[in-house]
């Protein structure tokens, strides 16, 4: 393997999809994402706040994916467009389209974890059940290790309905060996079980369970930056501790207001990030240098950069290196044939002329994509002839 491509400490403005596709394969043993959730919302720092400017819009039609990126899955990955079609139907393009930006970043994350590595996703209940189909077909149903639920006070309540008062972390490793560090993650036992058993029981206490009880930090608590979707530290420190060993390579791809990179510094891990907003750099510069102060050592900043890294180990990712104008025409049309409206498999429709252009040029203006039955019907053949 021709190992990582970049060093520890580069935090990336841009896309990460772009960045991603840059990454050798297999460098990355770590990966923590918290992604849009598809909220139908939009989020800005307040002003005055350490993360003041930082924003962004968790709404989504068809226009925010490239169209080229729904037939690209639908040819590469038929089981994620599967998911993808069934959204489309039971909840809408919206959802559609969130998916579509999902999956491709998903197949960049498989293809850049180690062999060893793990991934975790946080999401609620807005997309989980539909990032949980995702995963499954990116990195195999039998790879799911947990289904974390992540536990916290804070928030309104409702009159019409129970509070909303956790969020879901889904844990998948690539492969059949994988980091879990049980010691790291110990917690005491119940007092009465321990007298009945403690024969049985481990010096330092149970491994934690599923389900983590972990408060948010308060408005003043010094970690608190202002940035709208801000997670603990203590969240990431569970999550670096337990799947990850101090050298290891942890990378956030939405690293936002950089907690993921400040918990990894403090744990002794080479750490990588991208985030669409510049603010990103600044917070991780100011929130780890406040640390290193508090320790005594200097902290030099984060590598930053825009551009996506060169790979060192097969060149262009070959899944992405082909784009047709099928992949044009498929995501143009959602994924329908253009005749009967139906969804179908990529490789399930064909090319063809629009009515009016018959005999015209190939210009994507005047294609289109049908089923079997609907180019044979429209050239004058019966069904299935």
């Amino acid at each position: 393997m021709a190992g990582a491509n970049f060093q520890s400490g580069t935090v990336w403005t841009g896309d990460n999809l772009t960045i991603m596709r840059g990454m050798n394969s297999a460098c990355v043993d770590l990966i923590y994402l918290d992604p849009p959730f598809n909220s139908n919302r939009n989020y800005a720092a307040p002003i005055g706040s350490k993360a003041a400017g930082a924003a962004f819009k968790d709404a989504w039609t068809l226009d925010d994916v490239d169209v080229h990126e729904h037939g690209e899955l639908a040819e590469n990955n038929p089981a994620a467009h599967a998911v993808i079609a069934a959204a489309r139907l039971s909840h809408g393009k919206s959802m559609m389209a969130y998916l579509i930006f999902m999956a491709v970043r998903l197949l960049e994350m498989h293809r850049i974890l180690k062999p060893t590595g793990s991934l975790y996703l946080h999401c609620d209940r807005a997309a989980s059940h539909y990032l949980k189909l995702l995963l499954d077909a990116t990195f195999g149903p039998k790879n799911v290790n947990n289904e974390i639920i992540w536990s916290y006070k804070s928030g309104g309540g409702s009159r019409r309905h129970f509070g909303n008062k956790h969020d879901t972390l889904f844990w998948y490793r690539k492969g059949r060996d994988w980091t879990f560090n049980a010691d790291s993650v110990r917690v005491p036992y119940d007092a009465v079980i321990a007298q009945k058993r403690s024969h049985l029981f481990h010096k330092d206490g149970k491994v934690m369970g599923d389900v983590w009880d972990i408060p948010r930090p308060p408005n003043h608590a010094k970690e608190r930056t202002g940035y709208p979707t801000q997670k603990p530290l203590a969240l990431l420190d569970m999550i670096i501790k337990a799947s990850s060993h101090p050298g290891d390579m942890v990378f956030d791809p939405f690293c936002g207001c950089a907690t993921t990179l400040v918990a990894a510094d403090r744990l002794q891990r080479h750490w990588a990030g991208v985030d669409l907003s510049p603010r990103a750099v600044e917070l991780v510069n100011t929130r780890i240098a406040q640390d290193r102060e508090g320790l005594g050592t200097r902290w030099s900043g984060a590598i930053a950069l825009d551009a996506p890294p060169r790979r060192s180990d097969l060149g262009e990712s070959p899944h992405f290196r082909y784009r047709s104008d099928k992949h044009f025409l498929y995501g143009r049309q959602e994924g329908v044939c253009n005749g009967c409206n139906l969804p179908f498999p990529f490789g399930n429709l064909e090319v063809d002329h629009l009515p009016r252009s018959e005999g015209g040029t190939d210009h994507l203006d005047t294609l289109q994509l049908l089923c079997s039955a609907c180019h044979h019907s429209k050239n004058g053949a019966p069904h299935g002839g």
